[in-house]
């Protein structure tokens, strides 16, 4: 009969469902009856739910329909011998150094994204009783979220999984970014919580998976952390994000599809990315482990950690470890090769593929030095995300009542600027690019705002650069209210006469402080590209322009015009610590005429 063991961190006992199997099409036909919990396991090629690009390798949602559930003792588990012969992983060492080279220099070099996760799988023969691998992943690891063994009947899945994913309980939804990898052994924890490569990981997953809470939760996600998430041979650093909703479980499950840990941000053109280097479907791996159920009070409940540490044995016994490093703008080909060596080790270890030690006693997180440091990383980010405030707390009375349209440029930041320009106020409707006209446009807005994206604002060939040239000539001509970020600003920048450069090196997921119009500000960027120009007030075909100009290189910050304004950061990024006071800045003269670009400052 199909069974799950199911352990979670710091529990004395193992839960044993057990049950029958079905498979689905869809996240929707996952089957929701109170009283009958189900287990889905998630293959990564469901996020063509979403429209988003992957290599269909036809894996299935399988559905465990628990009949009965008791708890076991873990004394009930004990680890057991395993053998694994002809081990190995599918790309050597140099093949995967290779791809994420290319990533590096051909995707986040050239504005395809802030950072992109690539796998490799270790792959052998297995012989043995899994229950065994079972118990010796609970005894040789530690800080998991899940340990478990999945059984369908048609594959075995055995994991440690770090990472919650996404729950839902009592009508508070919760996400768990995990990033950073300190590997024991390796040097000094206190050197990897000063690594700026570190931090800038940890921070872009953290605003991605922001723009999912964005997406499920009313008003978005509220930050707690940093913590450290201490393992038997790694320790990560993490972020908490709870807020309340009350979308359908499977609509969160679809809405979050998947964790940006394992793919990369943007989500949608990550996608794209991962299908271009890697070229072969990912199975189980980045897709969830989901338990699905109902409160004593009828209300849904959804617990689902992310399928990575995770093992996936065929019934003629293959058996693939699945594992990826996050490429960033600091990333080397040998650190990111070593880190998926040290991320399958632990697996391995509890399959006997490699040597095993026994857990260390976690105590690292009690020194008052890394409490310092993690504390730290929070003094220059945006206290809009980490604090709760009262309703209409920070509105502003000439924006009330007025209608804001964003267009969705395939960047879900647009999610976190909608809370923001809710919470100042305005009403808010997001579309994404492909579904806006001028007219309608024009007919819905009262400001119409030109999100971020991925890509070159310069390649007329592309679909999306097309439209959005279209949308902002159009807003300019008939002088309506604009407002746009990043890829937005850039466009309407060439369309003003400026002309656009790449950046040498990009500005992925980097906060700054700039002198913006006279007043320091601290933003965070994500861009590849920008507007550049030597002087502070531009003559344009729609009157004269002021520029927030960087001395340095004359790359342009900001610009604000008669009836527009455009930023080169993300106001809404949790990087952008004065983003709501610059929005609360730029925004109103935008909608009651009064701007007056000839005097900057």
């Amino acid at each position: 009969m199909p069974y799950a063991l199911l352990h979670r961190d710091g529990a004395d006992h193992v839960d044993v469902l057990t049950g029958d199997v079905v498979t689905v099409a869809a996240l929707d036909d996952i089957p929701m009856t109170p009283g009958t919990p189900v287990l889905a396991v998630i293959p990564y090629r469901q996020i063509t739910e979403r429209g988003f690009e992957c290599v269909d390798d036809g894996t299935p949602l399988e559905c465990l329909l628990v009949r009965a559930r008791h708890t076991e003792p873990l004394s009930n588990f004990p680890p057991g011998e395993i053998t694994l012969r002809d081990g190995g992983f599918d790309l050597s060492d140099d093949e995967y150094a290779r791809v994420v080279d290319e990533v590096l220099r051909d995707e986040i070099g050239h504005g395809e994204g802030a950072n992109f996760v690539i796998h490799r799988t270790y792959q052998a023969r297995f012989e043995g009783d899994p229950r065994a691998a079972f118990g010796r992943l609970l005894h040789g690891e530690q800080g998991t979220y899940w340990t478990f063994l999945v059984d369908t009947g048609n594959r075995i899945l055995i994991g440690a999984t770090p990472e919650r994913h996404v729950s839902v309980l009592d009508g508070i939804v919760m996400m768990n970014p995990i990033s950073g990898t300190f590997r024991h052994g390796s040097g000094d924890i206190l050197d990897f919580l000063r690594d700026p490569k570190e931090i800038e990981e940890l921070y872009m997953v953290l605003d991605e998976e922001l723009k999912m809470m964005a997406c499920v939760a009313e008003h978005g996600g509220q930050v707690a952390g940093p913590y450290l998430k201490e393992m038997a041979r790694l320790t990560h650093t993490e972020y908490l994000l709870a807020g309340r909703g009350s979308l359908d479980v499977r609509r969160v499950l679809r809405e979050t599809m998947f964790a940006p840990t394992v793919t990369g941000s943007p989500i949608e053109n990550a996608c794209r990315v991962i299908a271009r280097h890697e070229r072969r479907g990912r199975r189980y791996y980045a897709g969830v482990l989901a338990l699905l159920d109902h409160d004593e009070s009828g209300r849904q409940t959804l617990d689902a950690p992310i399928l990575i540490r995770t093992a996936e044995i065929t019934p003629d016994g293959l058996l693939r470890v699945p594992v990826g490093a996050t490429l960033v703008r600091h990333s080397t080909p040998a650190g990111e090769v070593a880190e998926t060596h040290t991320k399958a080790a632990g697996l391995l270890s509890a399959l006997g593929a490699v040597p095993s030690h026994p857990a260390a006693v976690r105590t690292t997180a009690q020194s008052p030095e890394v409490q310092r440091l993690l504390a730290a990383r929070n003094d220059d980010l945006a206290r809009f995300w980490l604090d709760s405030r009262a309703p209409g707390a920070l509105a502003v009375p000439s924006l009330a009542g007025r209608h804001a349209v964003i267009v969705d440029a395939e960047d879900t930041f647009t999610a976190m600027l909608a809370h923001q320009l809710k919470a100042l106020g305005l009403t808010v409707t997001v579309q994404p690019w492909q579904s806006v006209t001028a007219g309608s446009l024009l007919a819905a807005a009262d400001l119409a705002v030109f999100g971020p994206g991925p890509g070159d604002p310069s390649d007329r060939d592309d679909p999306k650069m097309t439209a959005l040239n279209g949308l902002v000539t159009s807003v300019l001509a008939a002088g309506r209210p604009l407002f746009a970020v990043c890829l937005g600003q850039q466009i309407l920048a060439s369309l003003l006469g400026l002309p656009l450069h790449r950046r040498d090196s990009p500005y992925q997921g980097l906060a700054r402080d700039i002198d913006l119009f006279g007043t320091p500000r601290r933003v965070g960027f994500y861009s590849s590209f920008s507007a550049v120009a030597r002087q502070s007030v531009a003559a344009t075909p729609y009157g004269p322009v002021a520029l927030a100009v960087d001395p340095s290189d004359d790359t342009v910050h900001a610009l604000r015009g008669p009836g527009f304004a455009g930023v080169q950061f993300h106001p809404e990024s949790v990087l952008s610590r004065d983003g709501v006071e610059i929005l609360q800045e730029l925004l109103p003269p935008l909608l009651t005429d009064v701007v007056s670009p000839a005097i900057p400052g």
